[in-house]
């Protein structure tokens, strides 16, 4: 099923939890809503699945308009946080609630059930009780109980916030090959950037209201829109800079930009894995911290006359033979973003020139 989603404005009293958002998404697609609370994820899912209602704007399936249709009719299943079971029924019970519902007959209604508790992996615990359930377990229930009226459209409100890490990662995986084998059209909310990473074919980064950027987790990832975006979706180091020229300067670190801006003052978004150091004298910054992270080392150093940066290496990089705390460096940016300092969007993105060897002193420019 396509889903249309236009010009969706939503006030809570003087909160703007809706600022004009439209969106598409294709039949077959799992996509993620990503971005930080109270940034309006939950609010456009509550109103796809009509638990909420707009102020103004449409949600269209296949082209028809459901405003006026009752959540019940609109056949979209709703997976929350806390998976929302009911306590006094089975596992078997909660799964089969929709389908009692819907007047199903019971041979017809056994059958489905038993079908979700196989295609869910919960064979065996038909007869549970929910309180007798790990909490992966309890959102593979509610899950199943969402599917089971066999809907057009699965909603997922941050479905894995409720479980700890190592589960939350198995339930990632689970939830791609459940879509996968199903094809069914899915939207699913999360502030996690990893997972809306890992599962999703596609993004849209909302906050404050409004979509950020929409765009293949590789297209977010690497060509982030707004300075927000490059924050949100990965660690970054973030300097204020000037504009030089076809440079922009923070401090003894000089980046030479693809293209000209009539912006003076931009900050530069640098990604760790987009920098390079070795030990150089005199060098251009002072190395401050080593971090060993498992099979990575992070390194911290001070740019003469600007601040902080951190990198990241294999532990074994051969760009590590002799970095240590005190000693200088020679710094190579290989990618980053430059934004007014505004905070408005540049006419077009400004990149480093990945032909420039390393990033240099101003003195060793000027000369």
């Amino acid at each position: 099923m396509n889903v249309t989603v236009a010009n969706l404005t939503k006030h809570f009293g003087s909160f703007v939890a809706l600022d004009d958002v439209s969106f598409q998404v294709r039949s077959g697609e799992l996509v993620a809503l990503l971005g930080p609370s109270g940034g309006g994820k939950s609010t456009t899912l509550r109103i796809i699945a009509g638990l909420d209602h707009p102020d103004s704007g449409a949600v269209a399936f296949d082209g028809h308009q459901v405003e006026g249709d009752h959540a019940r009719k609109r056949r979209v299943g709703f997976v929350f946080q806390h998976y929302a079971l009911f306590r006094h029924m089975t596992v078997a019970g909660n799964i089969g609630f929709g389908l009692e519902v819907q007047k199903l007959p019971r041979a017809e209604r056994e059958k489905q059930v038993r079908e979700l508790l196989r295609l869910t992996g919960l064979e065996g615990y038909e007869r549970q009780m929910p309180s007798e359930l790990s909490g992966g377990q309890r959102q593979r229930v509610a899950l199943a109980r969402a599917l089971a009226p066999r809907p057009k459209l699965l909603l997922l409100d941050e479905p894995f916030a409720a479980v700890d890490a190592r589960v939350r990662q198995e339930l990632r995986q689970w939830v791609r090959r459940l879509h996968d084998e199903t094809g069914l059209t899915s939207i699913f909310v999360t502030h996690d950037q990893e997972e809306a990473f890992a599962l999703a074919n596609r993004v849209l980064v909302i906050n404050h209201g409004h979509v950020e950027q929409e765009g293949t987790p590789l297209d977010i990832l690497d060509h982030p829109a707004t300075e927000f975006v490059a924050k949100f979706v990965g660690d970054v180091n973030v300097l204020d800079a000037r504009v030089e020229h076809d440079a922009a300067v923070a401090g003894a670190l000089r980046v030479p930009l693809e293209r000209a801006t009539t912006d003076r003052a931009v900050r530069l978004v640098i990604r760790p894995y987009d920098l390079k150091f070795w030990r150089e004298d005199p060098g251009i910054a002072t190395v401050t911290r080593l971090f060993p992270l498992g099979d990575r080392v992070k390194v911290e150093a001070t740019i003469d006359g600007a601040g902080t940066l951190m990198s990241q290496f294999p532990r074994r990089s051969s760009l590590l033979r002799g970095i240590e705390p005190g000693c200088r460096i020679a710094i190579e940016v290989t990618q980053a973003r430059a934004y007014p300092r505004s905070g408005a969007l540049p006419s077009s993105p400004l990149r480093p020139m990945l032909r420039d060897a390393s990033a240099r002193t101003n003195a060793e420019i000027e000369s």
